[in-house]
């Protein structure tokens, strides 16, 4: 596992009160219901989908990834479905609870009798194991959930080296690269190592921030850890010691709205901060509105991720993506975001591996495609990864991502997230690979 997706699970592990606008019910109905029919027929395929939509953390946390495949189905299926079959898209809410997952799972598999799981974005995945042994394809997926690097009949939207062996990582042990630490060491040699990484004094959140302070010691630079309480958090004693340390860069362990109240605070207690590093979780278009009062902290953030993006639609891939959201009504900042991207490239590789069977369409060939050495690109919207398993504990590794920056624009420029690297596939480090248990 390597620091990318240990970003993601440090950002989306802890979502806190909820906070955001809730979207309607009718935006996740499903596009068929229970049939007792068969999940392929030579004229249709039946998948599903489960979203931790109605949790009682953040509402906007885990719907992202669904834009991004109910918009990709309904563009298929538009233009003839895959291979001349329609596809039929079944969705189910786990509330962000385990159990309730499992009888997602259950429904899902049992009742409507789908082919695959795909683009899943749950916060406990509760029935995890029954998909492995009833031996279903999950593709596409968010790894929030450790059961992507566990089972070998998950395949998540970025890719693992991992042996998913029925163990975590390797025998229980994840890496973190050092790659995003290592970016702005080199591309900003002026700014001063000196980091903050702010965590709640939870179980969770502190070990993965002690994963982050870890990677940050590893390519020099100067830590400061700080915790603030859960259920009553300080985040103004937190933004005094941010000052006192004249930490130039912040990462943190913590949700949404606890990000929006730290930068808040940063800006009420003036700390001249260079970056606030967050994860794709954040790369979406609400931020104009959800850091209102902490301008100066807003265009400071930065994001990090796999993949190309969303704003950057002169490239075809991307205009591709946001034209087809645009036809759902989902083109606007409550919907749009970099886990919608990543959900449209998950439903396109679950199809571009169904294509690959053609008229012989088999879980076992689908899964065939997904174990491919050639690393999968999503048609350049991905950074390429693959499953290429690597079975010794691995030291080193070698990790691409992209980066872009908040500008709140001026003049007739609206601004929006900014891309900071030419080519994100030549934004390429060679870096220690750090240990650390979830």
């Amino acid at each position: 596992m390597t620091g990318r997706a240990l970003a993601i699970a440090a950002g989306v592990v802890l979502a806190a009160t909820a906070c955001g606008t809730r979207l309607p019910d009718s935006a996740f109905a499903p596009s068929v219901h229970s049939t007792g029919k068969p999940a392929l027929t030579t004229t249709s395929l039946r998948i599903g989908n489960i979203v931790s939509r109605t949790n009682f953390f953040d509402p906007r946390a885990f719907v992202g990834a669904y834009f991004g495949v109910k918009s990709y189905v309904d563009g298929v299926n538009a233009a003839g479905g895959i291979n001349g079959r329609r596809v039929d898209l079944v969705t189910c809410d786990d509330q962000g609870n385990a159990t309730v997952n499992v009888q997602c799972v259950r429904r899902l598999l049992d009742t409507d009798h789908v082919f695959a799981l795909v683009g899943n974005a749950v916060l406990s995945y509760g029935g995890a194991a029954v998909v492995q042994r009833e031996g279903v394809p999950d593709i596409g997926s968010q790894p929030i959930d450790d059961a992507y690097s566990r089972y070998s009949h998950l395949w998540d939207v970025l890719g693992e080296s991992s042996p998913r062996n029925g163990k975590v990582g390797w025998d229980g042990v994840r890496y973190n690269g050092t790659e995003i630490y290592r970016y702005f060491k080199t591309r900003y040699p002026h700014i001063p190592l000196r980091a903050a990484v702010v965590s709640y004094n939870q179980a969770t959140s502190v070990s993965f921030g002690r994963a982050i302070a870890g990677g940050l010691r590893a390519e020099g630079y100067r830590v400061t850890t700080l915790q603030v309480n859960f259920a009553l958090p300080d985040f103004d004693s937190a933004a005094v010691a941010i000052k006192h340390a004249r930490a130039a860069y912040v990462y943190d362990t913590i949700d949404r709205g606890g990000n929006e109240r730290l930068c808040r605070a940063l800006d009420v207690n003036r700390v001249a901060l260079f970056a606030k590093v967050s994860t794709s979780q954040s790369w979406d278009a609400n931020v104009r509105s959800d850091y209102a009062d902490s301008p100066s902290c807003r265009e400071n953030i930065f994001v990090t991720g796999t993949a190309r993006n969303y704003e950057d639609t002169a490239d075809s891939a991307v205009a591709a993506f946001r034209s087809a959201m645009a036809k759902e009504g989902w083109d606007k900042p409550t919907t749009m975001s970099e886990w919608a991207l990543e959900g449209w490239a998950g439903a396109q590789w679950f199809a571009d591996a169904v294509r690959s069977c053609g008229a012989d369409v088999t879980r076992d060939c689908v899964e065939a495609f997904m174990r491919s050495p050639t690393p999968y690109d999503g048609h350049g919207l991905l950074i390429p990864r693959s499953f290429t398993v690597d079975r010794t504990h691995p030291t080193t590794s070698h990790n691409c991502f992209n980066i872009a920056r908040w500008r709140d624009g001026e003049g007739g420029d609206g601004g929006g997230w900014v891309t900071q690297v030419p080519d994100m596939n030549a934004n390429c480090f060679d870096v220690p690979a750090l240990p650390y248990r979830p």
